[in-house]
C-alpha cells in the first residue's frame, strides 16, 4: 500500500511519498527553505539521519504542540525508526483532533496492514477516501487491501478444498500481482 505512507502490503511498506504531501498538503504550501523545518525533517529521514530528525521533531512539537504537519511526520519518522506502534499512536491522535485530514487515515491502513489488520485497514482507507474523494493513493491502498483479503479467501478455500482449481487460478493470480516490486510503493506525505 502506499502511504501518506507507503503501500498497504507489509512487504511494500515504505514511506516514499510521505514528504511530498505532508509538505504540500497541510503547511498552506510551505516553501521548501533550508529554514523550513517540514523540509529540514524530511531531508534528515531521507539522509537516514532519523535520531536527528526525532530530535528536530520534538524540539519543533516543544513550541508548537498541535501542528498535525509535523506531528504527521513524527509518524513517520517513529515508523522509519521501527516503531510502528508509536506511530498508530501518533497518527491516531491527529485523526481524533484532526478529522477531517485524509493523509493520517491512509498512513494507519499501511501501519494496519504492515500487522496483517487489514479490517482496521479497510475501514481507515474508506475513511479517507469519504474525506477526499479524489485520493488516489488511498483508491490504490483499498484496492491492495481487498486483494489481500481475497487472496486470504481463496487460500482458505484451497485449505478446504484442495483440488478446486479456480481457487488455485486465484490464489496464483493474486500471488503475482500482490509481489512485492522493484519499485518502491509511494506513500503520502514524503
Amino acid at each position: 500500500m502506499k502511504q501518506a505512507l507507503s503501500r498497504i502490503l507489509p512487504s511494500a511498506l515504505h514511506l516514499a511519498r510521505v514528504f511530498a504531501i505532508a509538505g504540500a498538503a497541510w503547511a498552506g504550501q510551505a516553501a521548501i527553505a533550508q529554514a523550513d523545518p517540514y523540509a529540514e525533517v524530511g531531508q534528515l529521514v531521507r539522509a537516514g539521519k532519523l535520531t536527528e530528525a526525532s530530535a528536530k521533531v520534538e524540539q519543533y512539537l516543544a513550541g508548537k504542540p498541535r501542528d498535525p504537519q509535523m506531528r504527521f511526520l513524527k509518524s513517520v519518522v517513529q515508523t522509519e525508526q521501527g516503531k510502528p506502534e508509536e506511530a498508530v499512536e501518533t497518527l491516531t491522535q491527529i485523526t481524533q483532533e484532526f478529522p477531517e485530514l485524509p493523509e493520517p487515515y491512509n498512513n494507519l491502513a499501511v501501519l494496519y496492514a504492515g500487522q496483517n489488520q487489514y479490517d482496521k485497514a479497510r475501514a481507515a482507507l474508506e475513511m479517507a477516501i469519504r474525506l477526499n474523494p479524489n485520493y488516489a493513493t488511498a483508491h490504490e491502498n483499498l484496492g491492495d487491501v481487498y486483494a489481500k483479503l481475497a487472496s486470504q479467501s481463496y487460500s482458505r478455500s484451497l485449505q478446504l478444498q484442495a483440488n478446486n482449481p479456480q481457487a488455485t487460478q486465484k490464489v496464483a493470480a493474486l500471488t503475482t500481482m500482490l509481489a512485492p516490486q522493484s519499485a518502491k510503493p509511494r506513500a503520502s506525505g514524503k
